[in-house]
């Protein structure tokens, strides 16, 4: 969890009466590091991605190599049985968009088709995500921060 104190005077939105300079510059310096707890977290949860990333080539390479051998491609391939499995991974998001997809997938998938391409081809291949899957990506990514955040309700100051 991402624990936070509250911090109305932070924003003119907010702010319930004047707010000095110095409460001002506290409530900014505050509401940075909030900030930066939260990209923190997002940094986590990146590397958390890094490490499972296409761990079912490894969990099944079996079943990879076979289907990998056959020398099947594209929708032949994807049919096959490693890739039905394969689909479990939430990164190929335009052949099964998990529902509570976010942009931690979003970034996962951009960061495989890029170093796929470049290790693979040298470049990478004109690739697109529908203004749907992003769009629910980002309502997603809110939310789940969100569930992370505590906030304190006691302000820094010690104010009521």
């Amino acid at each position: 969890m991402i624990q936070i104190k509250r911090s109305s005077d932070a924003d003119s939105r907010t702010a319930t009466g004047p707010v000095s300079k110095e409460k001002l510059l506290t409530s900014s310096v505050q509401h940075i590091g909030d900030v930066q707890r939260a990209l923190a977290w997002f940094a986590g949860k990146l590397i958390e991605a890094g490490v499972n990333h296409d761990h079912t080539k490894i969990s099944g390479i079996d079943d990879f190599h076979s289907d990998f051998s056959k020398g099947l491609k594209g929708d032949e391939f994807k049919a096959g049985k490693w890739f039905q499995s394969h689909l479990a991974e939430r990164h190929h998001l335009n052949d099964r968009c998990p529902d509570d997809v976010t942009l931690i997938d979003v970034l996962e998938r951009v960061a495989d088709i890029t170093m796929a391409g470049m290790g693979r081809s040298g470049s990478v291949y004109d690739d697109e995500l529908n203004a749907y899957i992003l769009q629910k990506a980002y309502k997603n990514t809110v939310r789940m921060l969100a569930e992370q955040v505590v906030v304190d309700e006691a302000r820094a100051d010690g104010r009521p």
